[in-house]
This record gives structure tokens, C-alpha cells and sequence, in this order.
């Protein structure tokens, strides 16, 4: 069996680790945006597909038996191309998602939003109650749906540099895992007061909601798009590498 990982996430890095102490033929696949990405195990791709029509000719070139979807929960355009390239090229997807922060002991105090339009209305009545700087935790591509604060304070995290950063704008460059000490510090020294997040799940980046209630600062969380139907859902690595394990072992 070779398997395809839609990658570039920490679970995604994890599983292919498995696969290849399993030894597990793999390719994973980095869609290419960051410069600098953290490589996993094994023969790694990168760059775009060409759409569905074009993943799915992947599929049946390299002969993948199964395509693991390890995406970003919120990378919706490629998570929609992985269910359809499934259909064309009749192998089998499954979708690794990790869990989200629902459960979290703050969650119930959270204002939780659909998209980030009403992320930003949210936010900004905090605001008018609070005052403070908002933190936007949202990611780069999620910014420009921000645009309306261009010209206040506001605290950015990203990966790598941004090209047209407002100069109001505090830019830290940063990725994770944070411990609790260094988000509380972060949340402090740059007079936060709303919080604004997309529910990403795991611990990479959960440090900082704790925080965010142990100091009071109000917290907006973007709520995860849906599933598309057909696409089976896996919320760990072990449940996917026991169902890879399990097909090799009918086959053998």
C-alpha cells in the first residue's frame, strides 16, 4: 500500500514517522506556501496538484492507495479537492482532523462565530467593553478579512514575515509549540484584550486560551468548516495508522 499525505501540519509529520517505522510506502505532500517548512519522514512533494481533475491523475500515476488528508482543519479548498479526486480516481480518502477546542474548560465563556466578518464584529464590541489591543491569531491568509483595522494597534503572529504589514501593526514572528509562561507574557506586555482564534484543536497553539482566561482577555474562536459527505473522519494518528495497518494486513 502507498499512501499520499496531504501534509504539512504536526499530525501530519507524525504520521509519517509511523508509516515509515511501519514501513509503509509514502509520499507526503507540502502545498508549498511556507519557505521554510518543517519536513516529515520520507519522500516529501511539494507545490499544488492543478485542482481535483489533477490530484486525482496524481493518484492514479502513482498508483496511491490511500490519500490521507492531513491538511490544516481550516484548508477547506484542498480538504474539497481531496473527497472529489477520491471519486475520480476511486481510491479511498481518509481525513485526518484533530480534535477541536470545544472541550476546552473555557470554551463555554468563548464567543464563537461562523466566519471571520463576524469574528471582527465580535471582537470589536469587546473592545468598546474592554479596550485593549486585539490579538489576531487567525493566521496570514485569514488577514485581509481584518483590513477595517488597518490603522489601529493590533498584535499579528505569523510564521514568516508579512509583505504589506500595516505599520500600526505589531508583527511577531513565531511558531509553535508556546508554553503557557510565554503566551501569558506575550498576552501582558502588548495590553491584549480580545483574542481572536480559529479552533485548530491540539496543543501546539492552545497555551494561549489559557492564558487568555487566566487574564480575563476575551476570546473569539472562527467555529471549523464542515466535512465534505463521503470523506471519512479520523481523529488521530493512531486511528489512522491502525486502519492503514489493518488494510495491509487483509491484503497480505
Amino acid at each position: 500500500m502507498t499512501v499520499l499525505i496531504l501534509g504539512g501540519t504536526a499530525e501530519a509529520r507524525a504520521l509519517a514517522d509511523g508509516l515509515v517505522a511501519a514501513g509503509v510506502p509514502l509520499i507526503s505532500s507540502l502545498a508549498g506556501r511556507v519557505q521554510h517548512p518543517r519536513l516529515p519522514a520520507g519522500p516529501v512533494r511539494s507545490g499544488g496538484f492543478g485542482g481535483a481533475e489533477g490530484l486525482a491523475r496524481y493518484l492514479q500515476t502513482e498508483q496511491i492507495e490511500l490519500l490521507v488528508d492531513a491538511t490544516h482543519p481550516y484548508a477547506t479548498a484542498m480538504t474539497a479537492n481531496a473527497a472529489q479526486a477520491s471519486r475520480l480516481a476511486d481510491v479511498p480518502a481518509v481525513r485526518l482532523a484533530r480534535p477541536g477546542w470545544a472541550h476546552h474548560p473555557d470554551a463555554d465563556s468563548w464567543t464563537w462565530v461562523d466566519d471571520h466578518q463576524e469574528a471582527l464584529q465580535a471582537a470589536e464590541d469587546h473592545l468598546r467593553h474592554t479596550g485593549g489591543v486585539p490579538f489576531l491569531s487567525t493566521g496570514r491568509q485569514t488577514l485581509p478579512h481584518y483590513a477595517a483595522w488597518r490603522e489601529m494597534p493590533v498584535l499579528v503572529r505569523v510564521v514568516e514575515p508579512l509583505d504589506d504589514a500595516p505599520p500600526a501593526w505589531t508583527v511577531v514572528l513565531d511558531r509553535g509549540p508556546y508554553t503557557l509562561e510565554s503566551e501569558r507574557e506575550l498576552l501582558q506586555r502588548n495590553n491584549i484584550g480580545v483574542l481572536l482564534s480559529k479552533d485548530s484543536g491540539g496543543a501546539y497553539t492552545a497555551a494561549k486560551l489559557t492564558a487568555a482566561g487566566e487574564l480575563g482577555v476575551r476570546v473569539v474562536v472562527v467555529r471549523r468548516p464542515d466535512v465534505p459527505s463521503g470523506l471519512v473522519e479520523e481523529p488521530s494518528v493512531e486511528a489512522v495508522l491502525g486502519r492503514i495497518v489493518a488494510g495491509r494486513s487483509a491484503t497480505d
